[in-house]
Order: structure tokens, then sequence, then C-alpha cells
């Protein structure tokens, strides 16, 4: 089923969990350790999230060095499949713009349409790490309305070859991210929702959020696009706090602020075990306020901490 078909016959709030692939030339296996504890909550999708290529400079045996791109997690086309096989749950790929040219989006797109994942997450990505802004492959996609542009038009059968004749339509679902507290790049919350409702207007049929720890930020921002005349599912996206140095790393790689009650009793922890037992308290008192507000999905950003997730889950 689709995300959003999913989400039109739920009778209650529905769970999902997002997952990073593995690092390449480790096994899959370590995924498994990873879902197995989860899987008993039975969620309705399972997102994974896409990789960019990235430089890196190789030493040669004369002592030069040759700049080299190097894709650290690949697998996310096999990954959805070899989810969709072992645990009968939908995936839905994350697809980006960056590292990667229309005619790879496409042929991605296929694998994805042949294997029976119809669910995708269209995002623009990051700058690379050494890079201060975000700039285009070849012939790729800038933006990610662009990117949400090609998925619609293959589900429309208009392929890249203008000449294909019988092209079949594809049938991928999409979404995209929201930004409650605002994309960092984006001069103003209004501009930001502009761009927002113009890729819900070009095809997006839902929308799952940047992580917050804050819900009256995320409560602000739904009622903004309802403002703004976005009326589709508006899904929280959710991370427990495990460590002190997340208090600095998560601001300022994600861009969100972490509440001074929060922060004030991760302060007072003496170790990172002292500080999971405060991050998977606040996450269990965020996702019974959400759930009794009738959110559509309680999306989960696992990331490394899939005991967390479940305590919480099994607390609701």
């Amino acid at each position: 089923m689709t995300v959003i078909e999913q989400i039109k016959e739920a009778k209650d709030t529905l769970v999902s969990f997002e997952i990073l692939p593995p690092l390449k030339g480790k096994s899959i296996n370590a995924l498994w350790e990873h879902l197995d504890p989860l899987m008993e909550f039975k969620p309705a999708f399972i997102n994974v999230t896409y990789h960019r290529s990235e430089s890196m400079f190789k030493k040669k045996p004369d002592g030069t060095f040759e700049k080299v791109e190097v894709r650290k997690r690949p697998g996310t086309v096999g990954i959805c499949a070899a989810l969709m096989n072992r645990y009968k749950v939908d995936a839905v790929a994350h697809l980006i713009c960056g590292g990667f040219n229309k005619q790879e989006t496409e042929d991605a797109l296929i694998d994805l349409h042949f294997l029976g994942v119809n669910n995708v997450l269209v995002l623009r990505g990051d700058a690379p790490k050494n890079e201060s802004s975000f700039e285009p492959d070849p012939g790729g996609h800038r933006y990610a309305i662009e990117l949400l542009q090609q998925v619609t038009n293959m589900n429309n059968a208009i392929y890249l070859e203008e000449d294909l004749k019988n092209a079949v339509r594809t049938n991928f679902c999409i979404g995209v991210a929201g930004y409650p507290e605002k994309h960092f790049e984006a001069p103003n919350m209004q501009t930001d929702l502009a761009f927002l409702k113009a890729k819900v207007d070009a095809g997006a049929e839902y929308v799952v959020t940047q992580m917050f720890f804050d819900n009256q930020k995320y409560f602000s921002f739904v009622q903004s696009c309802k403002d703004a005349g976005i009326h589709v599912p508006i899904i929280p996206g959710l991370k427990p706090i495990t460590s002190k140095k997340q208090l600095t790393i998560i601001p300022r790689t994600f861009h969100v602020d972490i509440p001074e009650e929060l922060s004030s009793e991760i302060t007072k922890c003496k170790t990172d075990a002292d500080v999971e037992i405060v991050g998977q308290e606040w996450l269990l008192k965020q996702s019974k306020e959400l759930k009794a507000a009738g959110v559509p999905v309680l999306h989960y950003y696992t990331l490394g901490k899939p005991q967390v997730i479940a305590n919480v889950v099994k607390n609701l």
C-alpha cells in the first residue's frame, strides 16, 4: 500500500521508522538486528535514506593524490526490496538531488517500480561536507520540486526519452520534507511555506517534518500550513537525545532548538546512560501528546538507538 492509503484507512495513529543503509562493506545483518526489536510494533512503513557520493583524496603510488568519488552508504533500492521481502512491510525510498543526474534518477525509479516499491520521499539533500552550498551534479536537479516533477512525469508515463511509445505509468506516492523551525536556507517561514505549497501543488501527497523537540512548534507549523493552503497530512518526525554531545551537535547540524527544560535536565546528567533515560522520557511525553492530538503517524528516526524507540512505542 502507499503511505497515503494507509493514512486514509487507519483508525488510529500509525507508527513508522527511518533507517540508514549500512556502510559499504558491512553486512545487512546489522540492519536486521536493528529492526527486529521494532517489528513487533507493526510499523506502517519504513523509510530508507539515500546518500550522495563524497569527494575524497586517495594517495597514489607516486605520492600524489587523486580526487575520487566514494558513496559510503549505497544500497537504498536493494534495502527497500529486502525489507519488503523479510518483513512484509511497505518501504519508502528517499530520493535526493545531490550526487545524481536525471538519468540516474530515472533508472533508480524504474528499479523501484519493478520491485514494487511505490513510496518515495523527495528531498534536495545537503551540500557535500567540504562545500559551503549545494550545487547540482551536471544534468541533475537543483531543487526538490524539480525532482518531484520528474517523479510525477513518470506517474504520467513521461520519461526522459520523449519518443518512447506505449510507456507505462508508474504509481509512486510522493512525500516531501517540512520544517517546523524553517529550513535554514529560507529567509523566513513564509517563504519556506510557499516553497512547500508549491511542492504539494506539484503532486506531493504528504509531508514529513524535520525533527523537533517542542510539540508547540509542530502544532504551530501545522496551523501555518493550513493557513497557507496546505491540506495534506503532516507527519511529525521524532528523535531521542541520547548523549550530552547532541546538545550542540543537533542544533548545529539540523538547525533546531532544544527546549530549556530538556537541555537543563540533560546538563544535570552524569553519564550518557542517564541522558538516554531523560531523552527517552521526553520522547515518550512528546509522543503521547502528539498521539492524543490525532497526528496521522509518529515517525521515529531510529539512527542506532532502536531500544530507546522500542521502549517509547511500547509505552504508548
